[in-house]
C-alpha cells in the first residue's frame, strides 16, 4: 500500500511540477498534496461496492456509527 501511494505521490505531484528549486518547495507541495489526497481527492477503493468517496470523510463516517456492545451488556456505562 505504501509503494501505490508513493507512485501515485510521484505521479501526481513531484514529477509534473518538477524541475524544483529546493527541499523547500517540495516539503511545502507535498503538505497541500496530503492536504487535496484526505480531503478533496476522490477514492473509489474505499468504500465496498461502486462509490467514490474522500479519505476523510470515510472516517469522518466510520465514527458516526455507533459503538456496538456486547450482548447483555449495558450500553449506558
Amino acid at each position: 500500500m505504501a509503494e501505490s501511494f508513493n507512485g501515485l505521490y510521484k505521479w501526481e505531484l513531484i514529477y509534473p511540477k518538477g524541475p524544483w528549486r529546493g527541499l523547500d518547495d517540495v516539503e511545502f507541495a507535498t503538505l497541500e498534496y496530503v492536504d487535496w489526497f484526505n480531503h478533496r481527492r476522490l477514492h473509489g477503493e474505499i468504500e465496498p461496492g461502486p462509490g467514490y468517496t474522500t479519505p476523510a470523510a470515510f472516517e469522518t463516517d466510520h465514527y458516526r456509527q455507533p459503538v456496538p456492545t456486547h450482548q447483555g451488556e449495558d450500553s449506558t456505562t
